[in-house]
């Protein structure tokens, strides 16, 4: 007999052989009568049970929606039981076998001394194994400890399943502008990667431009403009302290971009005449000129390997500005883009593939200058900037005239926006703070 292909996860056969009694004669010579019974499970979209950790009321709702934006599917509804732990699952896997989902976690929290304890567990619910074992994390006992410990457990969480880490403990810094001419005031701001809990850092008379994190995420790099004097490249910390200076001579100063180490700073400036990009210590001191073209090269971006960077150069044209590649090692130039407008690269993690802005149209393409992705038009002209993991992106436009932060999946998650004061510009995201 063949045996039937049936994918087991949305279906249930079993064969019967029968041979009755009174049909033995007749049937004595004949093949035996094969008869299929078909149980239909129906197809479960859910990926993973949640189930809110017993003694929390913080942390689970945070857990859930961070993995609920991603490509996984969450559910905490019509469970077949509450447990907090995998022992309590002792007699009833099979029903939670039944019911199609291929992980569940579950956990609980205790509070001593103000501090409080999670103890968690992902289960591969075929097989009633517990992903990596048991996991647990220690927090403060307040609220922004909490929401951040929510966050991180949502990274081990997607980490344990996917094999890739999470991307929901970064932050995502922004400008947020509002009136315009001499009475424009910029600041500073930045948000968790759920779009909420949003704190304004610095917030000056002027324009605030192109916001930089630091690989540890605890500075950021941005350039400021008050009144008409030159723009002026300032770090600051993210947890504390006032901001330093980090180009204090003349020339418009952009565009900064962190080293990998984080020692370094490259940055576009016009000190000596047209843009070029300079590399400079992040503690501040003698800028070194890397490009000396005639032509204006900006927003210079290093990548993950910190052996090249990406920039800006308008050599081809005037309003034709392209994406080049500089190598530290030979200091030679490749352009990389083919498009007729290309500017504001920026790399994934892995630098694999390049963000940035096409015509007026958000996109991506790989290392090679190829475009992989159209993300369409924001109506301010900004580029994506990636998650730490490359998952998802974030960018600003512009809707019925309300700022927008648009941070949105590659891999099938769901795509949400959150709105701000007047306009947003220049959002991007961090990796975890170390």
């Amino acid at each position: 007999m063949t045996p039937l292909n049936i994918h087991s996860a949305h279906r249930l056969s079993k064969l019967f052989l029968l041979t009755p009694l009174f049909l033995a004669p007749l049937m004595a010579a004949a093949a035996p009568l094969e008869i299929e019974v078909v149980v239909d499970v129906p197809k479960q979209q859910n990926q993973v049970a949640f189930v809110p950790f017993a003694g929390d009321t913080v942390m689970s709702p945070i857990i859930s929606n961070d993995l609920g934006k991603t490509e996984l599917k969450v559910t905490s509804e019509n469970l077949p039981q509450q447990p907090r732990s995998s022992s309590e699952l002792a007699g009833t896997l099979p029903v939670w076998q039944s019911i199609g989902i291929p992980y569940l976690v579950v956990g609980s929290s205790s509070t001593n001394r103000g501090k409080v304890t999670t103890e968690y567990e992902v289960i591969e619910v075929k097989s009633g194994r517990i992903l990596a074992g048991k996991q647990s994390l220690t927090a403060k006992d307040n609220k922004e400890s909490m929401r951040y410990a929510g966050h991180v457990i949502a990274d081990k969480v997607y980490e344990l399943i996917t094999g890739t880490p999470g991307d929901f403990s970064g932050r995502i810094a922004y400008i947020e502008e509002e009136l315009s001419g001499k009475n424009k005031v910029s600041r500073l701001k930045i948000m968790d990667a759920d779009g909420e809990n949003a704190r304004t850092l610095a917030e000056v008379k002027g324009s605030i431009f192109s916001p930089a994190w630091s690989p540890d995420g605890k500075r950021i790099a941005y350039s400021v403009q008050r009144d008409q004097s030159y723009q002026v490249i300032y770090v600051q910390n993210v947890d504390g302290g006032g901001a330093t200076a980090l180009t204090p001579f003349s020339g418009s100063n952009l565009s900064p971009s962190f080293s990998p180490d984080g020692s370094k700073i490259l940055f576009s400036s016009s000190f000596e005449g047209s843009a070029d990009i300079y590399e400079i210590s992040a503690s501040g001191g003698q800028p070194k000129r890397l490009t000396s073209w005639p032509s204006s090269e900006v927003q210079p971006s290093y990548a993950p390997d910190g052996q090249s960077f990406v920039f800006v150069s308008d050599r081809a044209g005037f309003n034709k500005p392209q994406i080049y590649r500089y190598e530290f090692g030979s200091g030679r130039t490749t352009k990389l883009s083919n498009s007729g407008y290309a500017t504001s690269p920026q790399f994934n993690s892995d630098g694999s593939q390049i963000a940035f802005l096409n015509g007026s149209s958000a996109a991506i393409m790989n290392s090679n200058g190829a475009i992989t992705a159209n993300l369409g038009n924001t109506g301010i002209d900004e580029a994506p900037s990636f998650s730490p993991n490359g998952k998802r992106v974030v960018y600003a436009s512009k809707q019925g005239g309300k700022g927008i932060i648009t941070i949105k999946s590659l891999n099938g998650g769901e795509t949400f926006g959150k709105s701000g004061q007047g306009t947003i510009r220049s959002p991007v995201w961090s990796a975890s703070p170390k």
